[in-house]
């Protein structure tokens, strides 16, 4: 007697296989490409954090500081913006008339994306001090 037992596997068996690989690939491609979307975005915000304080400490040093409103644009990518604004204290405590010494308020703001919905923006303020010309 001669027995025919088939090997190997049936085209249901191979097509169930192929939709179960390409499945798996779709959603690996997914997580691949959201990782590096993220990666882009972080290494803008990084890029936009160092440009903001570096334009930061140039404030007082490479630029007088006094007040006023600077803004360009870095790299064809970064909007900057540096507004620079004399801060006030409570008058009700404090004599200003006997102070020695100016703060000021430096605000850097620096934007980009601005032409794609996802208009983003990182900005930082500090305080400032300078000497008053007696």
């Amino acid at each position: 007697m001669h027995q025919n037992k088939q090997q190997g596997f049936s085209l249901l068996e191979i097509l169930i296989a192929f939709s179960i690989l390409a499945l798996s690939l779709g959603i690996l491609l997914k997580i691949f490409t959201a990782g590096v979307n993220t990666a882009i975005i972080a290494e803008n915000y990084t890029t936009a954090i160092q440009l903001s304080e570096s334009l930061m400490a140039k404030v007082g040093i490479e630029t007088p500081l006094q007040a006023g409103l600077s803004n360009g644009i870095e790299n064809d990518v970064y909007q900057w913006q540096v507004d620079v604004s004399p801060f006030t204290l409570n008058a009700d405590q404090i004599d200003t008339n006997t102070l020695t010494a100016e703060l000021f308020k430096v605000r850097v703001t620096v934007n980009w994306d601005i032409t794609n919905t996802n208009n983003r923006q990182v900005e930082l303020i500090t305080l400032k001090l300078i000497n008053k010309p007696l």
